[in-house]
């Protein structure tokens, strides 16, 4: 079956937005069990690029694929997770990028590299980390993963935070984030 992504963010409303949301069918990977662990021999570069065995990835259908098997445990140790198998990827930052932005009916979405859409929320809260010099701003995911905001979604955010307040926080689904790491 061929792949249609999601419209583009600034073609939909919050409504058509979260539809699109809950439209997205992902693998129960928390309660699988596999019996079989080792390395995926992958690895998830800093700017979203994916690699097996130093080869790129290429074939963005397969990125979507693996992404929708990743988890997470509490050691910040990164799993491609199958019924089968636990293989460790290797994650230089986030494993996901955040690469475009909008602010609609008071919902902030966002898409990643993989074209899955996020609304900002209580279950997808967003994070400043590095200093005032050199923000991270971060969104989490899913089940302890997060997106790195690329630059020009930050400063999409950035935006959106200014024509709220002048206080650097940006707020969606009535909850407030502050765009200032601590």
């Amino acid at each position: 079956m061929p792949y249609t992504p999601p419209p583009e963010l600034a073609e939909l409303s919050l409504p058509e937005i979260a539809e699109q949301v809950a439209a997205r069918k992902l693998p129960p990977v928390e309660t699988w069990e596999p019996q079989h662990d080792g390395d995926s021999l992958m690895r998830i570069a800093a700017d979203g690029t994916w690699f097996h065995d130093g080869g790129e990835i290429k074939r963005q259908a397969m990125v979507r694929a693996f992404s929708s098997l990743l988890m997470v445990d509490n050691k910040r140790q990164h799993f491609l997770v199958t019924p089968f198998q636990k293989l460790s990827i290797k994650v230089e930052d986030a494993p996901f990028i955040a690469v475009d932005a909008a602010m609609r009916d008071g919902g902030l979405a966002l898409r990643l590299n993989t074209d899955e859409l996020i609304i900002a929320g209580p279950d997808h809260a967003i994070t400043a980390r590095g200093d005032a010099d050199t923000p991270a701003i971060y969104l989490h995911v899913r089940r302890g993963l997060e997106a790195r905001l690329n630059r020009s979604t930050y400063s999409q955010i950035a935006d959106i935070a200014m024509e709220q307040g002048d206080d650097w926080t940006i707020s969606s689904a009535g909850t407030s984030f502050s765009l200032l790491p601590e």
